[in-house]
C-alpha cells in the first residue's frame, strides 16, 4: 500500500508499483525506462533529488526525504521517501529503490498552515499598532515595526531583553510585572496603561492588552501585548489636571471667598477664605443647603432668586448679600454670581 519506485544506474525507472502507478497516474509501461528527476520531479527540485539519489547510488542513503512528484495532470503529490541504495548478488550498487509514504494531505495543511503562518506575521510585524511580546521569563521574543519606532529600539537591540526591567520606567516595574505574571497564569489584562522608556529617554504611553501565548498543545508560553501609542492624549490628560490642581489651589489659597452650590442649592465649594470669614470648616459647609444655612432670613428669598436664575444661565454681577457666620455675626459679602458648566456645556452649578 505504499509507492515504491527504482531506478538504475543512469537515472531510469526499472521499478514502478501499482501504488505509485495509481498516485502519478502513470502506468508502469508509461513509467519504465524515463529518467525520473526530468519526467516526474518538479522543476524546483530536480537538483536536491538529484543529489540525494546520486549518494544512495555511491552507498549514502537518505531517510524521510520530501520530493514532490508530477502527476499526469499536473498536479504536485508529496512523498516522503527512504532511498536506499540497490546492490546485486556481489554487492555492487545497482541501481536506487524509493519506498515512500504519500504525505500530500498532511503537506498541503502543513503549507496551508505556513502561508497563515507568515501572513500573520507580516500583519505582526507591518501592523500599525505597537505589538510585544515575552516568554516565560520576561524576555522579548516579539517585537514588531510600530514598536521598534515608538521605542527607538530596533528589533534586534530588543529580543531576549528582560522587557519589565529594560523599557519600563521603575516607578511602575512592579505593577506591569504583577501584569505580565498574572497573564503567565492565564489571566488576561486589558486597557492597561503603561509607561516605555524610549533610547531617547522619552516616555510614551501604551494602553495594552495583556494577553496570554499557548502553543499548540494549549500550553502557556508567553504574553503578547497589542498596545495603543496614547502618548498625545495622555500627555494631555496630564497637563489639564495638572491645570485643574493649579486652579483648585488658587481656588483654595485665593484672598477672596468662593463658595458654590450644585443644582440643588446644596453647597459644594467653600474655600479657604470662606471658612475664614464665616467660621465654618469646609467640611461642617459641604452638602448644607446654602440659602437656609447661611443667609440670613430676610434676603433668602432673593438670594435664592439669583442663585435660580444663574442656574438657568443668567448670571448677577456685584450683588450684596449677608452671611451668616458660627458666631452668630453678620458679613456682608459683594458676590458674582457665575453658572457653572461641565464639560459639555451644561449648568451644574453657581
Amino acid at each position: 500500500n505504499a509507492p515504491i519506485f527504482g531506478i538504475d544506474v543512469e537515472g531510469k525507472i526499472n521499478e514502478w508499483n501499482d501504488k505509485t502507478a495509481e498516485i502519478t497516474g502513470y502506468s508502469k509501461e508509461e513509467a519504465l525506462n524515463m529518467p525520473i528527476v526530468e519526467t516526474f520531479i518538479v522543476e524546483a527540485s530536480r537538483e536536491s533529488v538529484k543529489g540525494v539519489l546520486n549518494k544512495a547510488l555511491h552507498g549514502t542513503e537518505t531517510s524521510n526525504y520530501e520530493i514532490q512528484f508530477k502527476t499526469k495532470t499536473n498536479e504536485i503529490r508529496y512523498l516522503l521517501v527512504n532511498a536506499t541504495s540497490r546492490r546485486d548478488a556481489e554487492n555492487n550498487i545497482v541501481g536506487v529503490v524509493g519506498v515512500a509514504q504519500d504525505v500530500t494531505e498532511a503537506a498541503k495543511h502543513d503549507r496551508a498552515v505556513a502561508a497563515m503562518a507568515n501572513e500573520l506575521r507580516q500583519l505582526v510585524d507591518t501592523a500599525n499598532a505597537p505589538i510585544f511580546g515575552i516568554d516565560i521569563h520576561g524576555n522579548v521574543n516579539e517585537w514588531n515595526d510600530k514598536t521598534a519606532e515608538i521605542t527607538g529600539y530596533s528589533k534586534m537591540e530588543a529580543m531576549n531583553c528582560p522587557l519589565v526591567d529594560t523599557y519600563i520606567v521603575p516607578l511602575l516595574r512592579s505593577s506591569v510585572q504583577e501584569v505580565m505574571d498574572n497573564a503567565l497564569r492565564g489571566i488576561e489584562t486589558s486597557n492597561y496603561e503603561l509607561e516605555f522608556k524610549t533610547k531617547t529617554n522619552e516616555i510614551r504611553y501604551l494602553l495594552v492588552n495583556a494577553t496570554t501565548r499557548r502553543d499548540a498543545e494549549n500550553n502557556i508560553v508567553g504574553v503578547v501585548g497589542v498596545a495603543q501609542d496614547v502618548t498625545e492624549a495622555a500627555e494631555r490628560d496630564r497637563a489639564v489636571a495638572a491645570m485643574a490642581n493649579e486652579l483648585r489651589q488658587l481656588v483654595d489659597t485665593a484672598n477672596a471667598p468662593i463658595f458654590g452650590i450644585d443644582v440643588n442649592g446644596n453647597v459644594n465649594e467653600w474655600n479657604f477664605k470662606t471658612s475664614e470669614i464665616t467660621g465654618y470648616a469646609r467640611s461642617e459647609a459641604l452638602n448644607r443647603p446654602l440659602v437656609e444655612t447661611y443667609i440670613v432670613p430676610e434676603l433668602r428669598q432673593s438670594v435664592q432668586e439669583v442663585l435660580d436664575k444663574a442656574l438657568r444661565g443668567i448670571e448677577t454681577s456685584n450683588y450684596e448679600l449677608e452671611f451668616k457666620t458660627k458666631t452668630n455675626e453678620i458679613r456682608y459679602l459683594l458676590v458674582n454670581a457665575t453658572s457653572r458648566r461641565d464639560a459639555e456645556n451644561n449648568i451644574v452649578g453657581v
